[in-house]
């Protein structure tokens, strides 16, 4: 668990870099880069799932099932913007329509709360 944990910590920080990588773009009046940027941030949790599948295969089959459907919640929503090519959609990922600018996102949250909770999934 504490080597998928280290994994998702390191996937959500590259995913915020190039979040923040496009709104750089963004500023700058770089809409192709920024679209680029989104594309790029869509497909790294269009992959989530995927990517993470061996560091699932050592879990208890429930936890496992329990935390791969979530993964692919993740990445078949980055799937669904992708496939609809909605630069909009992109920058949507992670966050509900409260959000608020300083809130965590989703990933985060699922991150923080399976961090918590390891020692129960083990």
């Amino acid at each position: 668990m504490n080597m998928l944990v280290q994994w998702l910590r390191e996937r959500h920080s590259r995913i915020m870099e190039v979040e923040a990588g496009a709104l750089s773009c963004l500023d700058a009046g770089d809409t192709e880069g920024h679209n680029q940027k989104m594309r790029d941030k869509a497909e790294l949790l269009s992959t989530l799932h995927e990517d993470a599948k061996t560091l699932l295969e050592p879990l208890p089959e429930e936890v496992r099932l329990n935390l791969a459907s979530d993964l692919n919640r993740f990445a078949a929503s980055a799937q669904n913007a992708l496939q609809l090519n909605s630069v909009f959609y992109m920058s949507a990922l992670l966050y509900p329509g409260d959000h608020k600018q300083g809130q965590p996102d989703d990933l985060l949250i699922f991150l923080d709360h399976l961090a918590r909770e390891r020692a129960n999934f083990a």
